[in-house]
């Protein structure tokens, strides 16, 4: 019985969770919208809480967890399709950030969406994008050769950030001592 109730508890909770984390700056029908869009992100990603399928379903994990180089937190273990680049779909986030559980394995954290800059150029930003009435972070420098200059938007989705719903970086998130990238 259990079993069958776990997808009406998951929808009942993340519709419960998307309104009552709507920004309170919002005037009512685009709180409305981004709240439904946050349901949509619940349900969506539910099943990536299980990590094989997010990996089953192309998200390529990183073997190294991400640290917040410039202050406290960090993101996680993240784990890209780059097919979702350029996704503002609120179906379909580019990244899931997981954590380790403590029983060695991953518990999922958070999403990222990616979406590229048109002209690749950092002093312009006329095609920044926006999802759950929220304008995404950029243009920002690639991380890694060959990324391009992009927007960025992180949801601390199933992990509260006390710094903020869309920031970067989650303080309640750490990486265990050998889990980072080591220094070049």
């Amino acid at each position: 019985m259990a079993r069958s109730l776990t997808p009406v508890l998951t929808i009942a909770a993340s519709l419960t969770l998307a309104l009552t984390a709507a920004p309170a700056s919002a005037s009512g029908a685009d709180a409305g919208k981004s709240a439904a869009a946050r349901a949509v992100t619940y349900e969506a990603t539910a099943r990536y809480k299980i990590h094989a399928n997010a990996v089953k379903a192309g998200y390529v994990p990183d073997k190294y967890c991400v640290v917040n180089k410039a202050g406290p937190g960090a993101l996680g273990y993240p784990h890209f399709n780059h097919a979702l680049d350029n996704s503002v779909d609120p179906a379909k986030p580019a990244a899931l950030f997981y954590e380790d559980d403590g029983r060695g394995g991953k518990r999922l954290v958070g999403v990222q969406w990616l979406v590229y800059d048109r002209d690749q150029n950092l002093a312009t930003d006329d095609d920044r994008p926006t999802l759950f009435g929220t304008a995404f972070k950029g243009p920002l420098r690639g991380h890694f050769p060959g990324q391009p200059v992009h927007y960025a938007l992180h949801l601390w989705l199933w992990k509260k950030n006390p710094l903020g719903t869309f920031e970067t970086y989650n303080p309640t998130v750490n990486c265990r001592p050998g889990t980072t990238r080591p220094p070049k």
